[in-house]
């Protein structure tokens, strides 16, 4: 077996395995530790060699040496430190095998130097391993790294689960429904592009910050919707997904507490969250908004969205401009303050879309406008902006265009049109729930 199979192997016995029964809470605890700490081991380990994928592989020797040491030494007071200390020595041990095999490295011997006054080689108990502040820096570093925009959107998505979410690649795999195989070489076809496009392992200067904060926003909320709403399989949710864009967005709204969109984000995705219990009834079908029961509501994740959004409009600017995640957020709001459906404030709704329509223009946010145009002003007038949709080629295959027009042509009373539409939509979602729940709405409006 390969030093990288090993890695692989420990990894995977740490996520998923408990070992043998006579060590199973150190297995358990290593599990844990591993899932809590990886993140960090990584983050400050990449600072150290510059190179995510030597980083990943050296906070792996780490976990391999719990492995090996923990089952029969016993869990350390401070595990998470005893990770990052032998990472940044398998680090050091590492630097120097290139040293040794470089003819210039005169830069590479300052910064060994330098590193060495930082790091105690026993492997002892509670040793401060890393600085906090380093450790938020780092964090921040890698997760800008994992967003690169030089990877495809689905290779950012993969490798923020694996560093930063502290997935297995088999974890991943499942969630997307793909193959481990096909997994695991997706991340490593990405950590090679960032290697070769000597991708710097850095947060953007001012200027560029913007732009790929974006990115990495845009990679957070896509692991919440596919959580919150799964593209494909037997199951609506996935709420380890859920669970996990919710621990980035807090982390990131931990690093970055002066950004507005940062918190409107953690807005957005805490609120929505707030429905989970109540968007499947006891047979797992889907329950729309409007039927949610809103005792069954997270009242805890409600006030922490709320605050959150007061957060990110006292960020907006002294104009009080909010961005895209900040109004989605206030949308969101809307429904969580509402104390039954009939009481939500629709109005309030379509002016919300009117003005993410003016920051982030495209045809699902026009659609969602449409929604709410049809419930505060009447289906009739709902339908005739969805007709106008109709046009939109990027549409053509969304299966939620069709399942909003089968629902206004309902209220209208063309129950033969609107059981059509429902069929329609029923054709084009790859979800198995999503379909049955379609195809049941088609039948109830044709009866």
């Amino acid at each position: 077996m390969t030093a990288t199979d090993t890695r692989q192997a420990a990894s995977k016995d740490a996520g998923e395995s408990l070992g043998k029964p006579t060590d199973k809470a150190t297995h358990q605890a290593i599990a844990l530790v591993w899932r809590a700490e990886s993140a960090k081991v990584v983050a400050h380990v990449a600072r150290i060699v510059r190179d995510l994928g030597v980083a990943e592989e050296l906070a792996q020797d780490a976990l391999v040496a719990a492995l090996e040491h923990w089952p029969t030494g016993g869990v350390p007071r401070n595990p998470g430190a005893w990770l990052m200390t032998t990472a940044k020595n398998r680090a050091l041990d590492w630097l120097r095998q290139v040293a040794l095999h470089a003819k210039k490295h005169e830069e590479l011997g300052a910064d060994l130097e330098a590193l060495q006054a930082d790091v105690t080689p026993d492997f002892v108990d509670g040793l401060d391993a890393a600085r906090e502040d380093d450790i938020g820096d780092d964090l921040l570093r890698l997760m800008f790294t994992a967003c690169h925009p030089v990877l495809s959107l689905d290779a950012r998505v993969a490798l923020t689960l694996k560093l930063l979410g502290g997935l297995s690649t088999d974890e991943i795999a499942r969630a997307f429904l793909v193959p481990e195989p096909t997994m695991a070489q997706r991340i490593v076809r990405a950590k090679r592009t960032l290697t070769a496009a000597k991708v710097p392992f850095e947060v953007p200067r001012a200027d560029a910050l913007d732009a790929r904060l974006a990115a990495v926003l845009e990679v957070v909320y896509l692991v919440f919707n596919e959580g919150y709403s799964a593209t494909l399989g037997d199951d609506l949710m996935r709420p380890a997904m859920i669970d996990e864009a919710l621990r980035l967005g807090r982390l990131l709204a931990g690093l970055l507490p002066k950004d507005s969109e940062v918190h409107g984000l953690v807005a957005l995705m805490e609120i929505q969250a707030s429905r989970t219990a109540a968007r499947v009834d006891v047979q797992g079908q889907p329950v729309l908004l409007q039927d949610q029961d809103r005792s069954r509501w997270d009242r805890f994740l409600i006030r922490r969205g709320l605050a959150a959004l007061v957060r990110s409009e006292a960020l907006g600017g002294a104009n009080g401009a909010m961005g895209p995640y900040a109004l989605q957020g206030a949308l969101a709001a809307c429904h969580a303050r509402a104390p039954t459906a009939a009481a939500t404030d629709w109005p309030q709704i379509v002016a919300l879309y009117d003005a993410l329509a003016q920051v982030a223009p495209s045809p699902v946010v026009e659609l969602n406008r449409a929604v709410a145009v049809g419930m505060a002003f009447g289906p009739a007038a709902g339908l005739e902006l969805v007709d106008q949709l109709g046009q939109e080629e990027s549409l053509n295959q969304y299966p939620w265009l069709a399942s909003v027009r089968g629902d206004l042509l309902h209220k209208l009373g063309r129950s033969a049109e609107a059981s059509a539409e429902f069929t329609r939509a029923a054709g084009l979602t790859r979800n198995a729930r999503e379909r049955e729940f379609l195809l049941g709405r088609a039948q109830g409006a044709a009866t």
